[in-house]
């Protein structure tokens, strides 16, 4: 035991203990990581408003109508293949103007068959695709 003169328990620590720090900032790294897809993937949109516009309905307008068993109607004659329609698609594509494609869907038809007819559509380079739907009730 020293009286005088210092002794080494008297001096003081400089060091910084960094034990806190490291934890603080690894939660705050895993708060990040959650985060910041949850940010990223967010896309902003202007959505649809549920709101029906009257079609205005012409005498060249085409109908095309899709059954739930996926059989395709040209206003009210049956298509027979998908070729069928892409051929009768082609002639009506080169009039001017085009006629507009009016797609009638039933509620119950699979996506496929409508599907097929837009893709028949597109294709052929018509311009105008409407779909009619019915006002829902209530």
């Amino acid at each position: 035991m020293q009286v005088g003169g210092g002794s080494d328990e008297d001096e003081v620590v400089s060091a910084i203990n960094t034990t806190p720090l490291v934890d603080v900032m690894l939660v705050l790294l895993i708060i990040f990581l959650i985060t910041i897809p949850v940010a990223t993937h967010t896309i902003k949109v202007s959505l649809p408003m549920d709101a029906n516009q009257p079609t205005r309905t012409m005498m060249n307008n085409i109908v095309i109508a899709v059954t739930p068993q996926g059989q395709a109607y040209w206003n009210e004659t049956p298509l027979n293949s998908y070729a069928d329609l892409e051929s009768h698609l082609e002639h009506v594509a080169a009039e001017n103007p085009q006629p507009q494609i009016q797609i009638r869907g039933d509620q119950a038809a699979k996506y496929e068959g409508v599907g097929k007819v837009i893709a028949a559509c597109q294709q052929a380079g018509i311009v105008h695709i409407d779909f009619i739907t019915e006002q829902p009730h209530g």
